[in-house]
């Protein structure tokens, strides 16, 4: 079974899907399938969490930059018949995932 990477869509989104990621349109059926009320990809996605206190402080101190990988995956969905944008939404790691 392979690894596949889950964004959870935002609560009452119906279709149709606008989908982004990193500003690149993707196509459902290609780059992603839907599956539930989640957008699922075969592609690894990573979200950088929060910085903690010793990494911020060694940016600060410009020991060492801030290039993590960091995909933003945005969707335009319809909300009771009304077009909505949410930006940055969630991902999930499939190692993360509950089996």
């Amino acid at each position: 079974m392979e690894n596949r990477w889950s964004v959870p869509l935002p609560r009452g989104a119906e279709p149709p899907y606008s989908v982004w990621v990193n500003g690149v349109p993707q196509q459902e059926g290609t780059d992603f399938e839907i599956e539930g009320h989640e957008l699922v990809f075969a592609r690894p996605l990573a979200k950088e969490g929060t910085l903690g206190f010793w990494r911020w402080s060694a940016i600060f101190l410009g020991l060492f930059g801030t290039y993590r990988k960091n995909d933003s995956v945005d969707v335009q969905y319809s909300l009771h018949g009304t077009r909505q944008l949410a930006t940055g939404l969630d991902i999930v790691d499939p190692d993360a995932a509950p089996s």
